[in-house]
């Protein structure tokens, strides 16, 4: 064998073996993890999208990972639950809680999670390719160890989500571009096409690959300033979105209705766009009056513009009721492992004393993960690193190419890129088998994590086996659990048989709970439920008080466990609103008012239970005291936090208004 093909075997034989390493990770990882908070329901749509072309479940996020996702389980003998007609969002959730609990959760979770795997083992390699392409293969070798030891990239690495997916094919389609505008050709402008019509198709997200390669192809022009040249990246670019589109619509099947046959959304497009703001609602009106997108894609479109408008943020064990603009700034200082934040820095060095000089692929790299960042961080959606998974992609080309630059300038630069390697090769071993809770060591490692984030940056759901373990091996047989994708995840299909304690998923989901006043542990508390960030306020949290107690233990960094007895009025008072709200819309207005009564008499403190039975006494024809009753929560309402007081009091005074 001759050097060069001896060379190329060695390459080949290296990149399997990381890549090796990667699956062998995710692999390992997931046979330890239970359902995440949306797996059963994007496992459930993307199976009835093959099964009976029905678009219209989970149609918040397009369905080409959900279809991918699920070719494995397509064959086999399952249970399908009977559709109920209730609204989108509760129909896809709660029958896909009934689909994987119906049928062998373990043996076909792994087999979808695998499959989804594959997006980011194709993540991996493009990245090896691409670092190879433009900066050399060392510089590839080392953007691939980086990938193949991220904790962020591996904890979502295997899940049946849209973020790796949109990850893959964002990156992919500006490396196509880079490629085009290298050396033109249909082939590879096709390419290019296709890579951004998958961007398309895996989440709504991906609609920003267009400004991406826009900014790119502005950014070459200007460098040439050849207008010739300008006018045929337009042309190319418009070709692009073209082809792109068109492959949008063949994952839908080139059908713009979102349901087959006589079955229709719940509610209807029209009907779900009333809440938007006067832009968005115009941009999704268009589209659905020229039918210029599928339906169910516009509804999806429609629904990412309406949770911005209430999804609240936690960050450093504060609660906003809103985004703030350094969630994303902090969550990239948190998440990401030391070794690369060192190398970014590097790569700025490189940058700015001429050591990386390679200015197209320096900027085809750096200007779509600022953009990127930059719409993440203006966004008001706060709750995941996740969010900003495709910048770590880029960034990760950049970095390596900054530490080949180095070693090359200088071989003592190898033992310090060397080591770095080997730190981050560690990173994911700390934090095995949740590497969701992964935080570096300047913030306490994965078990701090939770005091600075929550949701999918710690606690997603997936710690249902360990706690089985836990439970099983304290023989404990009572037990209260206070679940974060408590209604959404069965925790009986796992072994968990805790009595549930109320969230905002079990409340959403309809799922009732009952809670005495006072409790006997174990008493256990999935860490982004104790975090209260989905009830708006940290006054708000039922469950604020055991934030300042020593858990008797921390399963799997994402539930904590303590024992004792406790005084629980504002959870039983919630339980006991939650259940006079059912009553009263089912017209049973004794039970309702009983269970009101009994909300106030468990938490005189808490405004929402005297709203509650102000509205049932309004029902029940006793307007004076409803009345009463509602001037009692506003006066509660106006001692609650700033950030929420005003939407509460506004509300209070409109039924006062009213009446």
């Amino acid at each position: 064998m001759t050097e060069q093909p001896r060379r190329v075997a060695f390459m080949a034989a290296g990149v399997l073996c990381l890549l090796a390493i990667l699956v062998t990770q995710m692999a390992l990882s997931i046979r330890r993890e239970s359902l995440t908070w949306d797996e059963d329901d994007h496992i459930f749509a993307g199976y009835m999208s093959w099964k009976t072309a029905d678009f219209g479940l989970n149609p918040e996020h397009p369905p080409l990972v959900k279809l991918l996702a699920t070719i494995p389980i397509l064959g086999m003998p399952l249970d399908v639950p009977k559709l109920r007609n209730r609204d989108f969002k509760i129909e896809a959730f709660l029958d896909g809680k009934e689909f994987l609990a119906k049928n062998a959760t373990g043996a076909m979770l792994f087999r979808v999670r695998m499959a989804a795997a594959l997006l980011t083992v194709l993540m991996a390699l493009l990245v090896f390719l691409a670092a190879s392409e433009m900066f050399g293969p060392a510089a590839g070798f080392i953007a691939l160890a980086l990938v193949a030891f991220d904790p962020n990239l591996l904890a979502h690495g295997a899940f049946v989500t849209t973020d790796m997916g949109v990850s893959c094919f964002l990156f992919a389609s500006v490396y196509a571009f880079w490629r085009y505008v290298k050396a033109p050709s249909p082939w590879r402008l096709a390419l290019v096409g296709i890579a951004a019509g998958c961007a398309l198709a895996s989440k709504h997200t991906g609609i920003l690959v267009f400004p991406m390669l826009a900014l790119a192809a502005a950014i070459e022009a200007f460098r040439n300033r050849k207008w010739r040249q300008a006018a045929r990246l337009a042309l190319a670019l418009g070709a692009v979105a073209a082809i792109a589109v068109a492959l949008l619509w063949a994952c839908y099947g080139f059908r713009y209705r979102a349901r087959p046959g006589d079955l229709a959304m719940n509610p209807p497009l029209g009907e779900f766009v009333g809440g938007l703001k006067p832009f968005g609602r115009a941009i999704v009106s268009a589209g659905a009056r020229w039918r210029l997108l599928p339906e169910s894609y516009l509804i999806g479109l429609a629904d990412v513009l309406s949770v911005e408008d209430f999804s609240s943020t936690y960050i450093f064990g504060k609660v906003y009721p809103h985004g703030v603009w350094f969630y994303f700034p902090s969550a990239f200082a948190i998440k990401s492992t030391l070794p690369f934040l060192i190398l970014l820095i590097l790569a700025i060095v490189a940058m700015a004393t001429g050591k990386l000089r390679e200015w197209r692929e320096i900027l085809f790299l750096s200007v779509p993960a600022a953009f990127f960042f930059t719409v993440a961080t203006c966004s008001r959606l706060n709750i995941g690193v996740r969010h900003i998974l495709p910048v770590y992609v880029f960034l990760y080309v950049l970095a390596a190419a900054a530490a080949w630059a180095f070693v090359r300038r200088s071989r003592r630069w190898a033992w310090a890129v060397g080591l770095l390697l080997l730190w981050q090769a560690s990173a994911p071993a700390r934090c095995f088998p949740t590497y969701l809770a992964y935080s570096n060591e300047l913030w306490g490692g994965p078990s701090k994590t939770y005091k600075h984030l929550t949701d999918s940056n710690v606690d997603w759901g997936q710690q249902l086996k360990a706690v089985h373990e836990y439970l099983d091996a304290r023989k404990v047989t009572s037990c209260w659990f206070g679940y974060f994708a408590g209604g959404a995840v069965d925790t009986a299909s796992y072994g968990v048989s805790c009595r549930p304690l109320i969230t905002v998923e079990t409340m959403w989901l309809g799922e009732e709970t009952d809670i005495p006043p006072v409790i006997d542990g174990p008493v256990l508390i999935s860490v982004g439920t104790l975090s209260g960030y989905e009830f708006d306020s940290g006054e708000l949290n039922p469950y604020r008080q055991f934030q300042s107690l020593q858990p008797s233990a921390m399963i799997q960094y994402g539930v904590l466990v303590f024992d004792g007895r406790f005084q629980m009025a504002r959870a039983c008072a919630l339980s006991h609103t939650q259940k006079a709200g059912n009553r009263l819309g089912a017209g049973q207005l004794d039970q309702a008012l009983a269970e009101a009564q009994a909300a106030v008499s468990a938490d005189p403190g808490f405004f929402g239970a005297h709203v509650t039975l102000g509205n049932v006494l309004m029902r029940l024809g006793r307007p004076g005291e409803a009345r009463a009753e509602w001037q009692t929560a506003l006066e509660l309402a106006k001692k609650l936090d700033p950030g929420v007081r005003a939407s509460r009091v506004r509300r209070i005074e409109r039924k006062l208004a009213a009446r």
